[in-house]
C-alpha cells in the first residue's frame, strides 16, 4: 500500500511497545469485556493507548464542531436574515487557512504535535465561551460571529495537520486504514448527535446554550490530550535556532513539491477539492431549506444533519472494517459522483421524510470516499512529509469556504434549490471527466 508498506520486518514484529504490553496485561484482568471488543476487526487500532487517547479527545472536539455547524449558521441567519451571509460567515475562514496552513504543516513536522493540539483546543474553548457570554448578555452582533470564525479557523489550521499526523504516529502502518476509519466513526457519530443536540438546545434554551456546551466539550477534549505521552522527537534546540528557521522555509516548499510529484497524493487532493468546491457547500444552505422550504425550523435542520451523520457513521464502520480491501480509486471517484446526484434530488424535495432519507445516503457516499482519500494521502506520504501533506489536505478547506460563498451568492440570485442543483451537477461532471481522462486514478489501491 505505497510507501508505508515498506516498513521493516522488525517493525511488523514489534507492533506493541513494552509499555503497551504491560498495560495490556493489566487490562486483561480489569477489562475483559473491553478486550473482547478490541479483538474485533473494526476496532483493532484501539488496542494502542496513544491512539485511544487521541480518539477520545476527538469525540468531544467532533461534537463541538458539528454543534457549531448548526449554531453558527442559525445565529448569523437570525441576526441578518441573509442567505449570502450564511456563506460569508464561513468565507472569512479562508483567510487564516490559506495563509497559515503551509506554516502549520511544517510546524507539525518540526515541533511538538501534542502541544499544538493542546493550545488549539484551549483557544477554541475560550472562543465558544466568549460568544456564549455575548449572546447571554444581549450584546451579540454579526461581527462577533465573524471574528470568532476567524479565530477558530486560525487555531484549526494548526490543530488539523498535527492531529492527522499523530494518527499515523500512534498505530503500525497496517492499521492506518482502520485507525482513520475509526476516526471517521467517532467524527460521524458526532455528526449524528451533535446537530440534533444543538437543534434541541437552541429550540429550548437559545443559541447561547449550544455554545456553552461546545466550550465544555473542548475542556473535556483537552483533559484527554494532556494524558498523551511526550513525543519522541528530536529537540528543537539540537540544530540551533537558525537551522530551524532555514529548514522551516525549505520544508514548506519541499512539502508542496512532494504533493505535486506523487501521483496518488495529487489525485486525492484533486478529488477532495472538487467535492469541497462544488458539492459539499450545499450544507451551507440548510437553514434556508429547513426554515423556508421544508418549514421544519432549527430542530428540523438538526435532524437533517443527524440523518447525514447516521449515513456517514454506517459508512465509517464499513471503511474501518473493510477499507483496506476496497478499490480505493473507484470508490473515491464514484462516491463523489453519486453525492452530486443525491444533492440534486435533495434540492428538489419538498417532503421532509424524503429529505431525511436522501441526507442519510449522502452521508454514506461522502464518507466512503472522503475517508479513503485521506488514507491514500497518508499511505503514500512518508513520515517526514506527512505533516505537510496533511496540511495541504486540510488547506483544501479554503476551497470549501470559496464554495460556501459561491453557493450563498448563487442562492441570493436564483434561490437555494437552483444554486445547489447547478453546482452539484458540475461536480458530478468533473468526476466523470476524471474517470474518463485519468484512467490511472481508477487503479489506486
Amino acid at each position: 500500500m505505497g510507501i508505508l508498506q515498506s516498513t521493516s520486518a522488525g517493525q511488523e514484529k514489534s507492533e506493541k511497545p513494552p509499555d503497551e504490553v504491560t498495560e495490556s496485561a493489566t487490562q486483561q484482568k480489569l477489562w475483559r469485556p473491553l478486550n473482547a471488543l478490541l479483538k474485533l476487526r473494526a476496532l483493532e487500532a484501539l488496542r494502542y493507548r496513544e491512539f485511544r487517547l487521541l480518539w477520545y479527545g476527538q469525540v468531544f472536539t467532533s461534537m463541538a464542531t458539528w454543534m457549531d455547524s448548526v449554531a453558527r449558521g442559525w445565529l448569523i441567519y437570525e441576526l441578518t436574515n441573509s442567505s449570502f451571509q450564511l456563506g460569508l460567515v464561513r468565507g472569512v475562514q479562508a483567510i487564516p487557512i490559506l495563509l497559515l496552513s503551509p506554516i502549520a504543516g511544517s510546524a507539525a513536522d518540526l515541533y511538538s504535535r501534542k502541544t499544538q493540539i493542546l493550545v488549539a483546543q484551549i483557544v477554541d474553548g475560550l472562543l465558544y465561551a466568549w460568544i456564549a457570554v455575548m449572546i447571554i448578555t444581549g450584546q451579540i452582533e454579526p461581527w462577533h460571529v465573524y471574528l470568532t470564525s476567524l479565530g477558530l479557523a486560525t487555531v484549526q489550521s494548526f490543530q488539523q495537520p498535527s492531529r492527522g499526523s499523530m494518527v499515523s504516529d500512534t498505530v503500525p502502518p497496517k492499521y492506518l486504514t482502520n485507525a482513520l476509519g475509526l476516526n471517521a466513526v467517532v467524527f460521524n457519530s458526532a455528526r449524528s448527535t451533535g446537530p440534533a443536540l444543538a437543534g434541541v438546545l437552541i429550540a429550548i434554551y437559545g443559541t447561547a446554550s449550544s455554545y456553552t456546551v461546545q466550550a465544555i466539550f473542548y475542556l473535556l477534549a483537552t483533559i484527554w490530550t494532556i494524558m498523551l505521552r511526550p513525543e519522541k522527537r528530536a529537540s528543537a534546540g539540537a540544530h540551533g535556532h537558525s537551522a530551524h528557521r532555514e529548514s522551516f522555509a525549505q520544508s514548506i516548499l519541499e512539502g508542496w513539491k512532494f504533493s505535486w510529484r506523487n501521483y496518488e497524493v495529487r489525485v486525492g487532493l484533486l478529488i477532495v477539492s472538487v467535492a469541497l468546491l462544488l458539492l459539499i457547500p450545499f450544507t451551507t444552505l440548510l437553514p434556508v431549506f429547513a426554515r423556508d422550504i421544508l418549514q421544519v425550523g432549527a430542530t428540523g435542520q438538526g435532524l437533517l444533519l443527524t440523518s447525514m451523520g447516521v449515513g456517514a457513521l454506517l459508512s465509517s464502520v464499513v471503511v474501518a472494517s473493510w477499507g483496506d480491501r476496497m478499490p480505493r480509486g473507484i470508490v473515491m471517484i464514484g462516491g463523489v459522483a453519486i453525492y452530486g446526484v443525491l444533492v440534486v434530488i435533495f434540492a428538489a424535495s419538498t417532503w421532509f421524510p424524503l429529505s431525511i432519507l436522501i441526507m442519510l445516503i449522502i452521508g454514506f457516499s461522502h464518507v466512503t470516499s472522503h475517508a479513503l482519500i485521506q488514507t491514500v494521502i497518508q499511505s503514500y506520504s512518508p513520515s517526514e512529509f506527512r505533516g505537510r501533506t496533511m496540511a495541504i489536505f486540510h488547506m483544501t478547506q479554503v476551497v470549501h469556504v470559496i464554495g460556501a460563498m459561491l453557493v450563498g451568492a448563487l442562492a441570493s440570485l436564483m434561490g437555494a434549490r437552483w444554486a445547489a442543483t447547478s453546482m452539484s451537477l458540475a461536480g458530478t461532471g468533473a468526476m466523470i471527466a476524471i474517470y474518463v481522462w485519468m484512467p490511472k486514478a481508477r487503479r489506486i489501491q
